[in-house]
């Protein structure tokens, strides 16, 4: 068995709501995927299938598909395993004990749209966008009550990178991880 992580786009926030009793329900009694957990409200769900991590795409194909027909909405998720979510937290290259940052792990469905953050966070002002390359996902490191204002954040925010990103708080990730 594989364990893997859906992290869903969008869920709870602009008009899509999704109970996280119905996440479960999904994922395991439609999907058949076991030790399925639900993590806080913002579409994290964890669980085990024998689906081997070369199978990914059709196993991210088939949960889009259930979550689109269940709860009639677009769906798209990022697909880890386990074992890339570990890594992807453990390797957060600023201090994550730093009150006055938010510390920002943001999850790429390839290299290429990792690779295209991380050419445009390089024209940016380090200070103000801290950003670097990580394993599949690009960190970010802003200050507090910025997430939504900064050069990098717009750049998030446009709807190329809808279909392509998510982004998780380091706290949340490691809450899945442990």
């Amino acid at each position: 068995m594989t364990t893997w992580v859906a992290l869903l786009r969008g869920v709870n926030v602009g008009g899509i709501t999704i109970r996280n009793a119905d996440l479960v329900a999904l994922f395991q009694d439609t999907l058949g995927f076991h030790d399925v957990r639900t993590y806080l409200a913002s579409g994290n769900v964890r669980f085990e299938t024998d689906a081997a991590a070369g199978r990914r795409d059709a196993l991210k194909a088939s949960i889009e598909a259930g979550l689109r027909e269940r709860f009639g909405y677009d769906a798209w998720i990022v697909l880890v395993t386990l074992t890339e979510l570990v890594r992807a937290v453990e390797g957060f290259p600023y201090d994550a004990s730093d009150g006055a940052r938010q510390p920002w792990v943001i999850f790429c469905v390839d290299m290429a749209t990792r690779d295209e953050l991380t050419a445009a966070a390089a024209s940016l002002d380090p200070a103000v966008d801290p950003a670097a390359a990580g394993p599949g996902v690009v960190y970010w490191n802003p200050v507090k009550g910025s997430t939504t204002d900064t050069p990098f954040a717009k750049i998030l925010a446009k709807a190329t990178y809808k279909s392509r990103t998510t982004n998780r708080n380091l706290r949340t990730l490691a809450k899945i991880a442990s």
